[in-house]
């Protein structure tokens, strides 16, 4: 008798598995942020300005019963014309990142990932001057940073996971080499690999039925230096009004020490138009 049900909870517990699909999902969220301002004869003070960001955030996943692969990607790029300033570019970013998870455990299992930064375009900063001079400090794959990861991933509850494992980060440039020049040595390096650990934490939250809040952040310390980290921590917060218009307020932090020992703040509430493909 105990034998008869002990194979009939296995087969109801195999039915209940089977009822998971498994397979390839993928989703694409794209949006376009228009502004516009201009003025004549307008005596109370003002600049004309023209101003656009485009962006696509994406995912394809692919679960199995023992593996999971899980390719997640986020472009952007935004530029603004600001009277007599010209134009100036307000975002521009490249970010990729695929993890091949083993399952072993329910909550705790072996990782590999790839992740890959960068941006489209160059970059410069801007002097305070009469004649809005600027200098350039960054362009495409310069730097670019590519970083392979293995090691443990954990998550306990569905919005929340993250991962630890050892790491290579390899650091790209071309004409612009502080990201990756080692000042003790007298030759100028191009590009720079270190060995270290990275830690990534990922939450997505719904917040309310058409709330939406992710949040992203990644660490990485290199064996060398290793109380010297590098740390970015991404956050979005995505509104949708109608089924076309969303109010997305995203906010990221960087301690790059290599770059500035001051940390790096960007933010931006906007209001624009989307589209999902699910």
């Amino acid at each position: 008798m105990m034998l008869v049900i002990f194979f009939f909870i296995i087969e109801k517990g195999q039915a209940q598995t089977d009822t998971v699909k498994y397979g390839w999902t993928h989703s694409l969220v794209s949006g376009l942020n228009l502004t516009q301002v201009s003025f004549i004869n307008w005596q109370q003070g003002g600049d004309n300005s023209l101003a656009f960001a485009f962006g696509i955030i994406g995912s394809s996943i692919n679960d199995q019963r023992t593996t999971n692969w899980a390719t997640n990607y986020k472009f952007a790029y935004g530029e603004a014309e600001l009277s007599d300033k010209g134009v100036r570019k307000t975002d521009d970013y490249i970010d990729i990142q695929t993890v091949f998870t083993y399952k072993l455990e329910q909550y705790i299992n072996p990782y590999g990932s790839i992740s890959f930064k960068s941006q489209f375009g160059p970059g410069y900063k801007y002097n305070n001057d009469s004649a809005n001079t600027r200098t350039a400090v960054s362009a495409f794959m310069d730097p670019g940073y590519l970083v392979e990861a293995v090691g443990l991933g954990f998550q306990p509850i569905k919005q929340l996971k993250t991962r630890v494992g050892l790491a290579l980060k390899e650091t790209f440039t071309n004409q612009y080499n502080i990201y990756s020049d080692d000042p003790a040595t007298p030759a100028v390096e191009k590009t720079k690999v270190e060995g270290g650990v990275e830690w990534v934490t990922e939450a997505e939250i719904q917040l309310d039925d058409n709330i939406l809040y992710k949040s992203k952040l990644e660490v990485f310390a290199p064996f060398k230096t290793f109380t010297v980290m590098t740390a970015r921590w991404d956050n979005s917060i995505v509104a949708k009004v109608s089924k076309y218009i969303n109010v997305n307020f995203g906010f990221l932090a960087i301690q790059d020490p290599v770059v500035t020992l001051r940390t790096q703040i960007k933010e931006g509430l906007a209001l624009g138009l989307t589209y999902s493909v699910f």
